[in-house]
């Protein structure tokens, strides 16, 4: 699915929701007080505020280019790392391995990306609990998708949308046998939640806790 427009249609309905909320109650205000005051401006640039951060927030960044290099695993997320630690995966692999999660803000583009090329080998969608997206137990206690990645050398990646204490909603509708090609859109969660992928425990980490992350740009890690 190739991206080409400014806006996420997952956002059309939120941002017209919004718009016609403010005018309602702006047009109540309005009536109920008609002369205008200072109070009316500072309501007006509030309400202003709160559409474009809606707007922004389902904002596709179509003027990103993805270069990808031999056995890289880019950032499928814009954010901040949030964790660099081997844990041990009991989903999938079954065995430990090199966890990197991205914490994504209310202020950053929540589209998420695919990290590398290859085939959508298993997805599984986990209802569940919306702690905050910081908390360790939300990996796997929170509403979650899990999706494995295996490239055409037979690497495989996980990655971990997750729902976070704001974030409800989580978009993705890949399936077993979809193609993965880096830098196209693999999903989104809506308002803030966080991304964890899954590595070998060899591959050589170019990140570190607290690095911001740029969604298909930034290199986490290079493989073996």
């Amino acid at each position: 699915m190739r991206i080409n427009k400014k806006i996420h249609e997952e956002g059309n309905i939120a941002i017209l929701i919004t718009f016609v909320v403010i005018a309602v109650v702006t047009a109540f205000v309005n009536w109920l007080w008609p002369s205008q005051t200072i109070w009316h401006y500072i309501f007006y640039a509030v309400q202003l505020a709160v559409l474009v951060l809606i707007v922004r927030f389902f904002r596709v960044p179509i003027w990103r280019k993805t270069t990808l290099e031999p056995d890289s695993v880019l950032a499928p997320a814009d954010g901040e790392v949030a964790a660099n630690e081997v844990v041990m995966e009991n989903e999938y692999f079954h065995d430990e391995r090199r966890q990197i999660s991205i914490f994504m803000s209310i202020y950053n583009v929540h589209i998420n990306f695919f990290p590398f090329d290859g085939l959508v080998t298993y997805y599984k969608y986990h209802p569940g609990k919306y702690l905050l997206a910081f908390n360790p137990k939300s990996s796997s206690d929170n509403e979650h998708n899990t999706i494995i990645l295996k490239d055409i050398k037979g690497r495989e990646i996980l990655v971990r949308q997750i729902a976070g204490f704001v974030a409800r909603r989580i978009v993705c509708d890949l399936k077993p046998g979809d193609k993965a090609v880096v830098g196209e859109e693999l999903g989104m969660i809506r308002f803030g939640s966080r991304v964890d992928v899954f590595l070998p425990l060899d591959a050589e980490i170019k990140v570190k806790i607290g690095d911001k992350t740029v969604g298909k740009e930034t290199v986490l890690a290079k493989l073996k």
